[in-house]
């Protein structure tokens, strides 16, 4: 069952659109999450979902019971729904008890005392219950304001960019932290954030927004390896677009040499066509006769990932075991290695509402 549901919601702010026509689901104790760009709209579907902001079309359901239309706009506080915001919005003059109880003030203070020292349990501060937000750390303090929201337990969480503040390794260490207590928990939850990685680590499903538009709803795996749009292309993962041309049925010229491949069939010979490259998909060979000009080289901990420039001018990105040192300008051999191959009409127009058919996912692929 769908816990929640929009059905073709728009969102205006003064004279402009800022959501158009989103449509998504999300069952029962998953956990959904919008990706995108700065200003592409995210923020407000989620103040839409809330209650804070009114619709213009559509509806928005939680629980089989329509919330929010253009005539009808239940109170925050009527939903059922917690949130979760980006400052963590802690009360600095109540303890760590205190702002977790906020929410559970109906409750006899037995109750209320077993709820706070259940999620005090599941968020691994035991024993914090005297302290107050400034005796906390970034990560402890975004933990407290997580068992605030739960503790009277919503039928849906709301998380506005609930990580931004904090570095990158406590981000993705904290996001797999939430995703188990959500799920401990029972919780259906929305997260927004532009982190790739946070979504990744946390999403059952997720989707990437663009200019008010939700260009794709699927899980993460299938956001990531086939992607319906050019503009989700680019923006997951350090996707490159290649223009290439359909050489014979299952056959592709391309500026990393001939590719072969059977869905490569659905296109005429001659037809131009664009494909994408990440760097898992290209490896570094010295025997390849595909040379290739580094151009940049980024350390990223286990590995580097370097850019180099294909004999075409075009530039493309790939990994190498950071132990193996290959300096900016010199020369290397490059093999293709595709695992999945996502392929685009050349005439497709990259705006939001044309979405692009790609060809179905490969089994392997070879150069």
């Amino acid at each position: 069952m769908a816990l929640l549901h929009l059905d073709h919601v728009h969102v205006q702010l003064g004279q402009h659109n800022v959501v158009k026509d989103v449509n998504l689901s999300l069952q029962a104790g998953d956990i959904g999450c919008l990706l995108g760009p700065s200003g592409c709209g995210k923020t407000t579907l989620l103040r839409a979902i809330a209650g804070f902001q009114t619709l213009t079309q559509g509806s928005i359901s939680i629980a089989d019971r329509i919330v929010s239309n253009p005539k009808t706009r239940l109170a925050p506080e009527r939903r059922g729904v917690g949130m979760v915001f980006q400052d963590f919005a802690l009360f600095p003059h109540l303890n760590v008890a205190d702002n977790i109880a906020f929410g559970l003030r109906k409750l006899a203070a037995p109750e209320r005392e077993a709820r706070v020292n259940e999620l005090l349990e599941h968020i691994g501060l035991p024993g914090y219950q005297h302290r107050f937000p400034h005796e906390l750390s970034g990560g402890q303090q975004q933990r407290v304001a997580l068992a605030r929201a739960l503790a009277p337990k919503p039928a849906l969480l709301l998380l506005d960019e609930p990580f931004s503040s904090l570095d990158a390794e406590l981000r993705e260490k904290l996001a797999l932290e939430v995703r188990q207590l959500l799920k401990k928990e029972n919780i259906t939850a929305l997260l927004v954030t532009h982190d790739q990685q946070e979504a990744f680590a946390m999403a059952d499903k997720a989707g990437m927004m663009y200019q008010g538009e939700l260009l794709q709803w699927e899980t993460p795996y299938q956001l990531y390896h086939q992607p319906s749009h050019q503009l989700v292309a680019d923006f997951i993962g350090h996707g490159v677009l290649l223009s290439g041309i359909v050489n014979a049925p299952g056959s592709l010229a391309s500026p990393l040499g001939m590719l072969q491949h059977q869905s490569l069939q659905h296109y005429p010979a001659g037809t131009p066509v664009s494909f994408l490259v990440r760097p898992d998909d290209v490896v570094i060979d010295p025997n390849s006769k595909l040379q290739a000009t580094i151009t940049s080289r980024g350390f990223r901990g286990a590995h580097n990932l370097y850019g180099v420039g294909l004999p075409d001018g075009t530039e493309i990105l790939t990994l190498s075991p950071s132990h193996e040192q290959l300096s900016v300008g010199s020369k290397i051999g490059l093999r293709p290695e595709f695992d999945h191959l996502v392929v685009f009409a050349a005439d497709h127009c990259e705006l939001p509402g044309n979405q692009a058919s790609p060809l179905p996912l490969p089994e392997a692929q070879s150069a």
